[in-house]
């Protein structure tokens, strides 16, 4: 759960920090409506670049930034994208929030924000004093390290060693220790591992886990569930919208599937992982390439009791998408060809590689409940191509240079041929195998207790509406924070 216990002592410190270098913390309803935040705020946005690492991007935590990269202030709705029939091979309507408007590039920033403050405004947390620890597989990591920076206090980033490079690179400009540990994508034990090395031998680090963090699930759950509504809204007209899909690497934000499933009881929540690991399908495990899911464990937030189906994606798939949607030949093959917008096909660099495995959960959903052109399914563009420049390199140095043929391929081979395979719908009992396997990484290796466990399955909805409840909690705290720092 959310500890929001004061520590008086070091919250006065906080306090000063805050006040010495210019910071103001933005409240969960500015998020979700940023048309709320102060003009004093709104007016120094204007000149700064949406990146920047300076305290006023902290209000671009947001999914409804202006889509540039300088200057911005909001918009009425989240940045979304419908992605049209010839690009998916079905009639169902598929749309998707888009990431790259965040801070960073990724809406991981969100998160790592959501866990952050809680600690932060009550002095639980004191960056005066505390090293900010933020185990990762890689965006996650990058968003704390922001907010973090942003609050003038040191970060140690840990992801695996086998991530990305751009992440490395831009680690580097951040954070001020960054620990690469052993394996891939999905090789999250190494990195808890790590963590407890560094709770053992020092005593200035604070861990934020973002796979047992509830800050994590409640941004989700109320500021991209919330965004969602609103896109629903103004899209649905007489369709009806009938599920979310998303990839889980640490389950946070299928917490807005939660929301959904609150204003749409019948919808669905589909959880997606590689085919090469796993876990929540097989109980399996694995490497794979989908950078920024599956971790061999079911995180501690993941609400499984409301999780409606697994979805599984070919890491192969997402690998030879990422090139046809991004070599030129490529896309001219999809415009002249296949006849998909150009306006579509010239922001396809806004999904990165978990972005495409979100799409093409979304088709075999569309697929295997065989959905019209009346049906809408939402999903999230996680983050960019930015990231994933080395892979593009990577593919041409082992694949040769991409051609029109390689498109007609990739296209019919890995777009269109996506099957109803690899799914489970589960029921009751399929979700409570998939609850128990928390055990094993959280009751046995992480210490947690037994009894909370059980209460997340047992004590169901109430335990995660608890949760849920805590915002305007929180948001109190942020209100009574900023006034003692005096800067609006």
């Amino acid at each position: 759960m959310i500890d929001l216990t004061k520590n008086e002592t070091q919250l006065k410190r906080t306090v000063e920090r805050c006040r010495e270098r210019n910071i103001v913390i933005p409240t969960f309803a500015q998020m979700k409506d940023p048309s709320t935040v102060p003009k004093k705020i709104k007016d120094d946005l204007r000149n700064i670049e949406l990146w920047d690492v300076v305290p006023q991007n902290l209000f671009r935590i947001t999914w409804k930034n202006e889509p540039i990269e300088k200057g911005g202030l909001y918009q009425p709705l989240a940045n979304y994208m419908e992605i049209p029939p010839e690009l998916t091979g079905v009639e169902a309507r598929i749309i998707a929030l888009v990431g790259k408007w965040f801070p960073t590039g990724a809406h991981k920033v969100g998160a790592t924000f959501g866990c952050l403050v809680p600690p932060l405004v009550t002095g639980q947390f004191d960056p005066t004093y505390h090293k900010a620890v933020w185990p990762s597989t890689g965006n996650y990591c990058r968003g704390g390290a922001y907010d973090a920076t942003l609050l003038a206090c040191e970060s140690v980033a840990i992801l695996p060693e086998e991530m990305s490079q751009e992440r490395f690179d831009w680690l580097k400009t951040v954070a001020g220790e960054i620990i690469a540990t052993p394996g891939c994508e999905s090789n999250v034990k190494e990195i808890y591992d790590k963590v407890w090395e560094l709770r053992r031998t020092r005593e200035d680090v604070f861990v934020f886990n973002q796979f047992s963090e509830f800050g994590n699930y409640l941004f989700h759950y109320d500021v991209t569930g919330h965004a969602m509504d609103e896109v629903l809204h103004h899209e649905l007209g007489n369709d009806t919208y009938r599920g979310v899909c998303l990839t889980t690497g640490s389950a946070g934000t299928l917490g807005c599937g939660d929301y959904l499933k609150q204003a749409y009881p019948t919808s669905k929540i589909a959880a997606g992982e590689a085919v090469q690991c796993p876990t929540l399908w097989l109980n399996g495990y694995g490497g794979h390439r989908i950078e920024g899911i599956g971790d061999k464990h079911v995180p501690w937030i993941h609400n499984v009791r409301n999780t409606d189906l697994i979805i599984a994606i070919d890491d192969e798939d997402t690998m030879n998408l990422m090139r046809l949607f991004n070599e030129p030949e490529g896309r001219k093959y999809l415009i002249d060809e296949i006849g998909v917008p150009e306006e579509i096909v010239t922001q396809l660099d806004l999904l990165g590689i978990s972005s495409i495995a979100n799409l093409l959960m979304s088709i075999k959903f569309a697929k295997y409940y065989e959905l019209t052109k009346n049906d809408v399914v939402l999903t999230v563009f996680t983050d960019s191509m930015e990231m994933y420049q080395s892979r593009m390199r990577e593919g041409r140095e082992a694949h040769g240079k991409y051609t029109g043929k390689t498109a007609v391929k990739d296209y019919h081979g890995y777009l269109m041929a996506q099957k109803q395979d690899a799914i489970i719908e589960l029921n009751h009992y399929d979700k409570k195998r998939v609850h128990h396997l928390k055990y094993f990484t959280w009751i046995e290796q992480q210490g947690f207790e037994l009894d909370e466990l059980n209460a997340q399955w047992y004590d169901y909805p109430a335990y995660w509406e608890r949760i849920q409840q805590v915002t305007p909690k929180i948001d109190e705290l942020i209100v009574e924070f900023n006034d003692r720092v005096g800067l609006i």
